[in-house]
């Protein structure tokens, strides 16, 4: 659907076609007054309500007034994994009073405990709770999220889990991108080197054959992947044609900042431990450090280091991490609040995170992740004038309309 949104308060273009870094971040390209014209799904005009910009068929737009509202692209959530089976709220309530994860294990919790109850979900289920997740998920703004799979560490199970992605990404508003992460944990009776020769001679090959997920990942930490296996893994990934993603230096230094920029990665996620050298490293780098403040808010860990990354000339990205254990929430109020309060960013450099260089972590900045002539139509309306109530509302969502590739129009309500 085409659509014009004019009398914007103000219109928050994020503009640019590469992640922003460092004191860059703070740039919103704030126009007053704005307007946007959105043609067949692409941005053909960004601007200010008065200038004039000529259409053929007036009649075929869709006309929105904007007044008392500010105008924002659609929110990339370019970290979640939100294709499981099971849940795992007993380990919750265990790990809040004070249960250790190696104990949680031994009860049949952890990670081991989805991957069974996903194997046991069908494909036809798995779909379905999946696209209740990304209803909720566009309520708040995301018309872009990234999806890994990870939770079967075997061939079929992570292959139905990347077809459920396939499947919604077609059929869903939202935007789907795929990432392998069969590479999650060891699966018995696998040894390490072993799982990462299955994954490389079996499962990656097929993906590439049916063109399931362009990125693959990797959980890159002491006492799962180790560096060097990391490296083998990803590179040989890289040669089949694959961009890269790392899971890095979350719960030890382990140097998997620096190994994600030595390789080139398009990310590297949580780094709740990066070393200075890390630091360095990525602000650097074209890699892009996405922080997961939720995740360290429900482990009860230390937040990572958000500022301090900024203002080393980092280019940092936010997403929700959302999973069935160690982060049950896809809520873009409560990122946007914990990066704000607990990590220190402004609300500029947070919009910018959760946009165009969340749409860098993924590779698409080129494409979406800000409000620039010939990008997709992806935007959103607050109910509020100002991008600042974002972090203001504490917890809220003060997103009202939702237009994913400005094909569809939505209006929130239908997704409450």
């Amino acid at each position: 659907m085409n659509c014009i949104i004019k009398n914007i308060t103000q219109l928050v273009t994020c503009s640019g076609f590469s992640a922003k870094h460092g004191k860059a971040m703070s740039d919103l390209g704030i126009i007053e007054n704005g307007k946007v014209v959105v043609s067949n799904g692409i941005i053909v005009f960004v601007g200010k309500t008065e200038d004039d910009f000529p259409i053929d068929n007036p009649d075929d737009y869709e006309m929105i007034d904007a007044t008392g509202k500010a105008v924002l692209p659609g929110f990339v959530d370019s970290h979640t994994h939100f294709v499981f089976g099971g849940y795992r709220e007993e380990e919750f309530a265990w790990r809040m009073r004070g249960d250790s994860y190696m104990s949680i294990m031994e009860r049949g919790g952890g990670i081991y405990s989805t991957v069974e109850a996903t194997r046991q979900t069908s494909f036809e289920e798995l779909k379905f709770r999946a696209k209740r997740r990304l209803d909720k998920m566009l309520a708040m703004g995301v018309t872009t999220v990234e999806g890994k799979s990870g939770y079967g560490l075997d061939k079929e199970t992570e292959l139905k889990q990347l077809r459920v992605m396939q499947s919604l990404n077609v059929e869903h508003p939202v935007e789907v991108i795929p990432s392998y992460l069969g590479a999650h944990a060891i699966p018995k009776p696998f040894s390490e080197n072993g799982y990462i020769n299955f994954m490389l001679r079996e499962v990656l090959p097929v993906i590439r054959q049916e063109n399931l997920a362009g990125n693959c990942d990797i959980f890159c930490e002491k006492g799962v992947f180790g560096i060097k296996n990391s490296r083998r893994f990803l590179s040989e990934a890289q040669g089949m044609g694959f961009q890269i993603k790392l899971h890095a230096d979350e719960i030890a230094t382990t140097g998997g900042a620096e190994l994600a920029v030595e390789l080139g990665a398009l990310s590297a996620d949580h780094l709740l431990q990066a070393s200075e050298q890390g630091i360095r490293a990525l602000a650097e780098s074209n890699t892009v450090a996405t922080l997961l403040p939720c995740t360290a808010f429900s482990l009860k860990e230390n937040y990572a280091q958000g500022r301090k990354m900024i203002d080393a000339g980092c280019a940092v990205a936010l997403a929700t991490d959302f999973n069935p254990g160690s982060c049950f929430t896809a809520s873009i109020p409560l990122t946007i609040a914990l990066a704000c309060i607990y990590m220190q960013l402004s609300p500029e450099e947070a919009v910018t995170a959760l946009t165009i260089n969340a749409a860098a972590a993924l590779g698409r900045a080129d494409t979406i992740g800000s409000i620039n002539v010939g990008k997709r139509g992806n935007l959103i309306v607050l109910e509020y004038p100002s991008y600042r109530f974002l972090p203001y509302h504490i917890g809220m969502n003060c997103v009202e309309r939702v237009l994913p590739y400005g094909n569809n129009i939505v209006n929130i309500n239908s997704y409450l």
